[in-house]
């Protein structure tokens, strides 16, 4: 696998497998002790309804889409449901 930076990831638009276009992506979060990335945070669309995309949402209303979902990173982050 190709190594990206972090920072390059900010901003990228981020798709689920099926061509839903689900918002760009906020933050990733990691557990400090392990290491171990647990979440992309997703500012959704507008025209997503955040209880229908199939991830948790956190408390700013932003979609937690677990790191394990993620099947490719290229012109967007693309993510089981």
């Amino acid at each position: 696998m190709v190594d990206i930076l972090a920072e390059n990831l900010s901003g990228k638009a981020v798709m689920s497998s099926d061509g839903t276009e689900l918002g760009d992506l906020y933050n990733i979060t990691m557990d400090l002790k392990s290491g171990e990335l647990n979440d992309l945070l997703v500012s959704p669309h507008e025209h997503l309804s955040a209880d229908r995309s199939g991830f948790d949402v956190d408390e700013t209303g932003r979609l937690k889409v677990p790191v394990g979902n993620v099947q490719a990173v290229k012109d967007y982050i693309v993510v089981a449901r």
